[in-house]
């Protein structure tokens, strides 16, 4: 899952990154309102953590300049962040097109259970906890089982997954992958996306049952409980974790 931070504090954009990075998240930082425009509508962000006080372009300015665009972009979950606590501050923001806001100081566990409740709002699910058939995703406490045997992930094979089970039975492109769950410092090699595909079959598939991860040659990979035939595997081993 790819979040784009706006934040000129250096001191936050440290934390907040290596925080959510930690979770698994891929993480795009700006410091510049004007830079943080351009971020917004030149990639898909599942949630966009936008600063109000910034140089350039202040946030409230690109929250209104972003919700009025034409781009594609511009319906991104955005969540502000401000040291202006008062209700009518609460309520310009949130008037303006933000989905959610939060005060500074805050507690970093309380930005990451917004992140992950807008990141539900954005794909319709109200439950954290995410099901194909018997494969069990807890979004918040990131456990993974399936048959009741708890299954252990790197961070990237669970944003791999959640990307995917958000979308069961839908086939997702290798540059779907690559565009939501790597920054843009990272450069993955072309067999990273195969290869992680292929690490995680190996730990959430059931010997004797079809893959859930499913193959469609030229097209991608599918996630669904229901479609019978056993995956075209990648042939390398390498671990993408």
């Amino acid at each position: 899952m790819r979040v784009l931070l706006v934040e000129d504090s250096e001191r936050l954009q440290r934390s907040l990154a290596m925080g959510l990075k930690k979770e698994g998240y891929a993480v795009d930082v700006v410091g510049d309102g004007s830079e943080g425009y351009w971020y917004a509508t030149h990639h898909a962000y599942d949630v966009i953590v936008l600063d109000l006080m910034l140089p350039g372009l202040d946030g409230m300015s690109l929250l209104r300049k972003l919700r009025g665009s034409d781009h594609e972009h511009k319906d991104a979950h955005v969540l502000v962040l401000t040291a202006k606590d008062t209700v009518e501050d609460r309520v310009n923001g949130l008037r303006a097109g933000a989905d959610d806001y939060l005060v500074k100081p805050f507690a970093f566990e309380e930005l990451l259970a917004r992140v992950e409740a807008l990141m539900r709002r954005r794909h319709h699910v109200k439950n954290p906890t995410l099901s194909v058939g018997d494969l069990h995703i807890d979004t918040t406490q990131r456990r993974v089982t399936r048959g009741g045997r708890d299954i252990e992930l790197t961070a990237r094979e669970f944003a791999l997954l959640h990307f995917m089970a958000l979308r069961e039975g839908e086939v997702v492109s290798r540059t779907q992958i690559e565009e939501h769950l790597y920054d843009e410092h990272a450069e993955p090699m072309s067999n990273v996306i195969d290869a992680c595909v292929y690490s995680l079959r190996k730990k959430i598939d059931i010997s004797g049952r079809p893959s859930i991860i499913q193959t469609r040659r030229g097209m991608g990979y599918v996630l669904s409980r229901d479609r019978p035939g056993q995956a075209e595997e990648p042939q390398q081993t390498e671990s993408a974790g």
